[in-house]
């Protein structure tokens, strides 16, 4: 049961680029929407764990704060992806984090890679160079768009790392408070100083908001967060390989997006190399 639970939330996940087409608000204001929503859903579990953030010491609110604005960073790049280049580039290019994580790890922890990783790392970065350069020839949206995506990549690589060592001390409900609480505040303040109007997009923009609160963060990274106190790293590393899969196919069935040659093999390329990866961490 509780593996059939985070397929589902697999499956939520990738619900994510399709709320972001159906939308026509601008990136920054889409992004300001979901993370209001789902810091206003958690708010009652937040309050019930205030004697977590009464403990909090200044440094570990700050890593707690910056973890957050990378967030938000993230999700304002990948939504602008998705209005620039397909689905499917979009989706397997930011979910390339887990690979920036292993060479940060090598980089900045002086961590060492067994020969499987370093595998699976060039073959995500092989297959990344695939699909970042795929529809170059068509003119250069797609490629801004999946340019866009890798640096979501990158933003949620940093959350990533930071989020392993806030995780420490806190529990994953106050952890997810005060990020998502950051990251709603980073695009508010990124939207306000672009000058973008945050009111007036209809309701099929508060609408995508939330169902991305809904769907896409409470029951889909949180249900990943969930699943690794239960479940083998490793599971969880290929169910999330999921969520391209099925972004794909339904931006295939809603809006006849048909991903190229190229772009097919890149992305096969790239779970190859990730799914490769989560066996070695396993």
């Amino acid at each position: 049961m509780k593996r059939f639970i985070v397929l589902l939330g697999a499956a939520g996940v990738s619900l994510s680029a399709i709320f972001v087409r159906w939308s026509t608000a601008p990136s920054l204001v889409l992004a300001v929407y979901r993370m209001v929503f789902s810091t206003l859903l958690l708010l009652p579990a937040a309050v019930a764990r205030r004697e977590e953030f009464r403990v909090l010491r200044r440094r570990e609110l700050g890593l707690n704060l910056l973890s957050g604005a990378f967030l938000g960073v993230h999700f304002a790049c990948y939504f602008e992806s998705l209005r620039w280049t397909s689905i499917a580039a979009a989706v397997v290019l930011v979910d390339t984090e887990v690979l920036f994580v292993a060479l940060a790890s090598v980089l900045v922890l002086r961590k060492r890679l067994g020969g499987r990783a370093w595998l699976a790392v060039l073959l995500a970065f092989g297959g990344s160079v695939t699909v970042a350069l795929a529809d170059v020839s068509a003119g250069s949206d797609a490629l801004r768009g999946n340019l866009f995506a890798l640096a979501g990549s990158v933003c949620m690589a940093v959350y990533t790392m930071l989020g392993a060592v806030c995780r420490r001390t806190l529990s994953t409900t106050a952890y997810t408070s005060l990020v998502y609480l950051s990251a709603a505040g980073t695009v508010l303040a990124a939207a306000l100083a672009g000058g973008e109007t945050l009111v007036g997009w209809g309701a099929v923009n508060l609408l995508a908001g939330l169902g991305m609160a809904v769907f896409c963060t409470l029951l889909g990274h949180s249900v990943f967060s969930w699943g690794l106190k239960f479940l083998p790293p490793a599971f969880i590393s290929t169910a999330n390989l999921l969520e391209p899969v099925l972004a794909s196919v339904w931006g295939l069935l809603l809006f006849d997006e048909r991903p190229g040659p190229l772009v097919i093999l890149g992305g096969g390329i790239i779970l190859l190399g990730i799914a490769l990866y989560g066996r070695e961490k396993a």
